[in-house]
């Protein structure tokens, strides 16, 4: 087996591995979304956007919930 054929095989092995890694973590997002204890990371999306210190927080603390 010369060099091109091994580098080849690892090219499509590291892509299988990468895709395969990928969609497990889709999954464990989704499935971890779907939970009841789930945190929401769509919350947490537009944190870069809405950084204003008039803007509304995206999670309430525990000293905001004791007033």
């Amino acid at each position: 087996m010369d060099m091109n054929t091994f580098s080849a095989y690892a090219y499509f092995g590291l892509t299988v591995f990468l895709t395969v890694f990928l969609y497990a973590y889709i999954y464990h997002l989704y499935k971890k979304r779907k939970s009841a204890d789930g945190i929401d990371y769509e919350e947490y999306a537009n944190m870069a956007l809405d950084d204003d210190l008039t803007d509304t927080p995206v999670s309430v603390n525990d000293k905001d919930k004791e007033k």
